[in-house]
């Protein structure tokens, strides 16, 4: 059966549900969308959308997101976050939209599990080499990030372009050549169903299979995936951190565990600092359906492109606080069906700030419906806060405080935890 007939039905779902979650507007810039052709080399037809935020600089860093099947380019623009992340932290985000039946990306022939072998990794290398020559954009700082689909590409990309990507971020994946297929069939079941194990050495055999005689740095990585996935099935995950820390010749064991919001568990390998070699990301009771909100902004700090994005002055003003670099204090008045939250925000690090989002949890049956000092959305579940125009700077030491109304069906507890800027603030 066809990747497409096996995953329309649950990414549909998956989309709607994360539409719903993540600031679907594009930013508020003069900034737009652009399809480029005649990008190069694209031997399955690609489409390709570019988005350069104003104001970037000499050599800006360059960011591909790939979407999930069934989804497309503008459709992983206008329904993630990585374009307003561009805004902030000016880097440039390519949006490849695969063009056959279902709008799969291929990760299953030979010819796309091989360096320069052909297929849609073809195409979106040429993509990369398009924007490097037109915007100088910075070979050294070059990512990859996607979704389902996207995050089986993101895998293979890395696998096999370890001299083009120097990380990635990949949400709801599978390992690399895990979805093999010799018979043209782009969908492989015993993967899907998370029933492929293989041995950390094998897995990294595949990789370094890839490119034949490649000895340079590989990649970093990032995985998210759901407990209660059914499209692409956890083991997956613990398939794709065998393969990537046997990549980087490093131990099964984890540096450092935390949760940095309830119900995640967070692994490191390699070290304990945010850009580490390889992070997952284990989310409990989570489905088919991330990014959710504020999780674009953590790929984003993994990845490093929230340290200056290339722009005219690398100053740190719009680098988020390290984990611990930030406290909130939440206060809440309730009556019978809703309820008002003050929120007070500090900067307890040494870095000043030029923005700030912060992302936290509205417990069950609790939907904002008005705020102030910043806008809020979406009104219920995961959500984000960012700051207006008028408070958006933030000193070490200094505070801001914003607030909103809200219902409630009878829970009227407060978040459990909060986000800076993808960092875990105390409270």
């Amino acid at each position: 059966m066809k990747l497409s007939a096996r995953l329309a039905g649950a990414v549909v779902a998956a989309v709607a549900l994360v539409a719903a979650m993540l600031i679907s507007a594009p930013p508020a810039a003069s900034a737009q969308l652009t399809e480029v052709t005649g990008f190069g080399t694209n031997p399955t037809n690609l489409r390709m959308h570019l988005y350069v935020p104003d104001g970037i600089g000499a050599r800006p860093p360059l960011l591909v997101a790939v979407h999930y099947c069934t989804g497309s380019g503008p459709a992983f623009y206008s329904g993630t976050e990585f374009a307003s992340l561009a805004d902030q932290y000016k880097f440039i985000v390519v949006y490849p939209s695969a063009t056959r039946s279902g709008s799969c990306f291929d990760v299953s022939s030979p010819q796309a599990l091989r360096h320069d072998g052909g297929s849609d990794p073809v195409g979106i290398v040429s993509m990369v080499r398009y924007v490097q020559q037109r915007y100088n954009a910075d070979p050294e700082r070059t990512y990859v990030t996607g979704a389902s689909s996207g995050a089986m590409m993101t895998n293979v990309l890395l696998g096999a372009y370890p001299d083009v990507f120097r990380a990635g971020a990949a949400f709801m994946g599978v390992p690399f050549g895990c979805f093999a297929t010799t018979d043209g069939s782009s969908w492989n079941s015993a993967c899907a169903n998370g029933q492929i194990v293989k041995t950390p050495q094998e897995w990294g055999d595949l990789v370094r299979a890839a490119y034949p005689g490649y000895s340079g740095p590989r990649p970093r990585m990032q995985l998210w995936h759901g407990t209660e996935d059914a499209t692409l099935r956890y083991p997956n995950f613990g398939e794709e951190i065998k393969q990537w820390t046997n990549v980087h010749g490093l131990s099964q064991t984890p540096s450092m565990t935390d949760q940095p919001r309830s119900g995640w568990t967070r692994t490191r390998y390699g070290g304990t600092g945010t850009t580490v070699a390889v992070e997952g990301i284990s989310l409990q009771g989570v489905g088919h359906s991330l990014p959710q909100g504020g999780m674009a902004a953590m790929a984003i700090a993994f990845l490093g492109l929230d340290t200056g994005g290339g722009g005219p002055s690398q100053t740190p003003t719009g680098t988020p606080p390290p984990p611990g670099a930030c406290k909130v204090a939440y206060a809440m008045n309730t009556w019978n069906t809703g309820f008002t939250a003050s929120v007070t925000i500090t900067n307890t690090g040494t870095s000043p700030l030029s923005s700030w989002s912060l992302a936290f949890t509205l417990p069950a049956g609790q939907a904002v419906t008005s705020a102030w000092n910043a806008t809020v959305s979406p009104a219920s579940g995961a959500v984000t806060a960012r700051n207006v125009t008028y408070n958006g700077a933030l000193a070490p030491g200094a505070s801001t405080q914003f607030g909103f109304q809200a219902t409630h069906g009878g829970n009227t507890a407060a978040p459990s935890s909060f986000t800076l800027n993808g960092a875990a603030c105390t409270t």
